[in-house]
């Protein structure tokens, strides 16, 4: 049986790494992780107030690109799964290897180790890209010796790696690239204009736990509000969301037909 599941293991893996999508969201998170590392260190940070640049927290403003990067990552874990529903190569699979949570797992166990290395490179390529090009005398220096600095770089590639696999999850429940995206981003974007409609009281108590809130908390290294979680604890409560859906995607999985 372990050599079973090691050869779907790599079977997944040669799949994952010759599909046109997988370049693409390499590209994507790379292009606009740097790139919004440069553009916000030549830009932005000479720009702020002396005031502004007390509050500002230099990890995030480094790590600027992760908004457009998170949208590849999310994509790209959807359509892991959700690409052979739409061609029909998911029955070849399944004829293959029968075991249907087999499958599902070597899926998010390549789509995590994938995402956890390409991520985490991208965003210390960014820090170390945005530390290259910040100007002088602009912001006050930070070095990934620095407390909670080197957990926030690497916390913005846990973030994207949990965010691939809440996509995965998701596409494995719906088995549709678009209801997938859709339901993923929505997920991420419509809590919070939710929570405008609320008292602060209200704010205060749910906003925390909500995806994007609690995810983001991994990659702040300073400056965090006083409601929020803390970073593992935030980061811990994104990965339940992740956790919850691929739960649903191995019942779903194991109920339905291909």
């Amino acid at each position: 049986m372990t050599a079973l599941f090691s050869g779907t293991v790599r079977a997944e893996w040669c799949k994952l790494r010759t599909v046109r999508s997988t370049l693409w969201v390499l590209l994507a998170a790379f292009a606009s992780n740097i790139g919004f590392a440069v553009l916000t260190a030549t830009v932005l940070a000479p720009r702020l107030g002396s005031g502004e640049r007390a509050r500002v927290d230099t990890v995030q403003v480094a790590l600027a690109g992760l908004h457009l990067s998170q949208i590849a990552f999310g994509v790209l874990g959807a359509l892991v799964i959700t690409g052979e529903y739409g061609s029909g190569m998911i029955r070849t699979t399944l004829a293959a290897v029968p075991r249907r949570r087999a499958v599902l797992a070597a899926k998010a166990l390549v789509l995590a180790g994938f995402t956890l290395f390409t991520s985490t490179a991208s965003t210390f390529a960014a820090y170390l890209a945005f530390r290259t090009a910040l100007p002088a005398h602009t912001l006050a220096g930070t070095s990934l010796a620095d407390p909670g600095v080197a957990r926030a770089v690497a916390g913005g590639g846990l973030y994207l790696t949990a965010l691939g696999l809440l996509g995965f999850g998701l596409g494995a429940v719906l088995r549709s690239s678009a209801g997938a995206i859709a339901a993923l981003f929505g997920l991420l974007f419509v809590p919070p204009l939710l929570l405008d409609l609320l008292p602060r009281t209200w704010k205060d108590t749910v906003g925390p736990y909500i995806p994007m809130q609690s995810g983001d908390q991994i990659y702040i290294a300073a400056h965090r509000d006083a409601a929020a979680l803390g970073p593992w604890t935030g980061f811990g409560v994104f990965c339940l969301y992740a956790a919850a859906a691929i739960a649903a995607g191995f019942v779903v999985t194991a109920r339905r037909d291909a």
